[in-house]
């Protein structure tokens, strides 16, 4: 639906989107951000048999988008406060789009490694300010709505680009190149979108000192971001191995099954991530990151027993309650630590949860990338495992320790 904003002069109005619309804009531009950072993972096959690169190159590329993606939210993560929603989304959409152009035309390792640079910066950028723009357009009417559609989006989206990638690498022409271009088509429009929406954020001085790396969390967050930080950890550092690894540990157990197999197992991840954000928004918030951070433990132990057994069900089986551990914990994150945030506090706290998430999902993959050439696959698997479970047993033992507020 668009609305017209009156400027000084009757002939020169610009349509604007209205916030009904302005909403879902932004909550699809989190889940293309999102399916954008998961497609490369069904390809990675592809990129290994025609370039012969190891499992620990592969993690340098994973690792080298995580490692960018936190680098723009300690240094842009609070920009959006300071000079607006618009265009620093705009921007960073725009970056995201030249990151899928050299993807698109890559020629190999190197040229994979700075597509995953330039779009792990932009998605930094462009995540926190689509996420606070989200609370900013919520209906007065329906509070929670952009909570819920933060945690969602990022699993749904890539819950997306592994499905949409892993069959397009199964039956599509030239799949390295197709679903970037795709993705380059998507990110032009919503940046045209992006346009025209109304500003909601107030640009004030001082976006130059926010370059400064740190992180701002709101000080009424602060006390649910010490509780929640082991489950969040672990539950991204378990993602971070299904993301790198997870088709390298389907293929250890089934050697012929077809190459998409690889990519359902980061798929069923997300998929069941998204469906327990959406069940978990029903229970209270601490509750809900509680019972996820408990539902890691059998996860990762279930991954853990499918090359033993040689089962891709034991696989498939803990990877799914892994997502839906996943999805809990988000959820449940996201609730306590937005809820408490000022407006102009909103960037700064989501810029600084995705901080903690991006750091447990690249740096014990990188490690699992060194173990695994260095001791293989399962030995690495077990390693990564047993510190899933500590950290899960860290959170919990918060959880009994602190009274519940929420």
């Amino acid at each position: 639906m668009l609305s017209v904003l009156a400027p000084s002069s009757p002939s020169r109005r610009l349509p604007v989107l209205s916030r009904r619309s302005s909403f879902p804009l932004h909550a699809s531009v989190l889940v293309a951000l999102l399916a954008a950072s998961s497609a490369p993972t069904p390809l990675y096959a592809l990129y290994q048999a025609e370039w012969h690169f190891s499992a620990m190159t592969l993690t340098v590329v994973f690792s080298a988008y995580a490692l960018a993606l936190l680098g723009a939210l300690l240094t842009a993560g609070t920009l959006s406060d300071h000079l607006g929603r618009r265009p620093v989304l705009t921007g960073a959409l725009l970056a995201e789009a030249a990151a899928m152009a050299v993807f698109a035309t890559a020629q190999g390792v190197t040229a994979l490694i700075a597509a995953r640079i330039l779009q792990g910066l932009a998605t930094g950028v462009a995540t926190s300010a689509a996420g606070a723009a989200l609370l900013d357009f919520e209906d007065p009417d329906r509070p929670g709505r952009a909570t819920l559609a933060n945690g969602i989006t990022p699993v749904a989206g890539m819950a997306a680009g592994v499905l949409a990638a892993t069959a397009l690498a199964q039956y599509a022409p030239a799949p390295t190149h197709t679903v970037y271009l795709l993705l380059l088509l998507l990110f032009t429009a919503q940046a045209a979108a992006v346009l025209l929406t109304t500003e909601t954020a107030c640009p004030h001085s001082g976006a130059w000192r926010s370059l400064r790396p740190g992180i701002a969390v709101a000080p009424a967050s602060r006390p649910a971001m010490r509780f929640l930080a082991p489950g969040v950890v672990a539950a991204w550092a378990l993602g971070g191995f299904y993301s790198s690894l997870g088709p390298s540990l389907a293929r250890l157990i089934a050697p012929h099954m077809p190459r998409a197999t690889g990519g359902l197992v980061f798929f069923t991840l997300t998929a069941a991530a998204g469906l327990a954000v959406h069940a978990a928004r029903r229970l209270p918030a601490r509750t809900a990151s509680s019972v996820g951070t408990a539902v890691l433990i059998p996860g990762a132990l279930l991954t853990l027993s499918g090359p033993h057994l040689h089962s891709l069900l034991a696989l498939f089986a803990g990877t799914a309650l892994a997502g839906i551990g996943f999805g809990a914990v988000t959820q449940g994150a996201l609730r306590l630590l937005l809820s408490p945030a000022a407006p102009d506090e909103r960037a700064g706290t989501l810029a600084a949860y995705y901080v903690l998430s991006y750091l447990a999902m690249s740096v014990p993959a990188v490690l699992a990338g060194l173990l695994t050439n260095l001791y293989g696959l399962q030995t690495a698997l077990s390693l990564y495992a047993v510190t899933v479970v500590l950290l899960t047993l860290t959170g919990l033992a918060r959880a009994v320790r602190q009274p519940s507020t929420g």
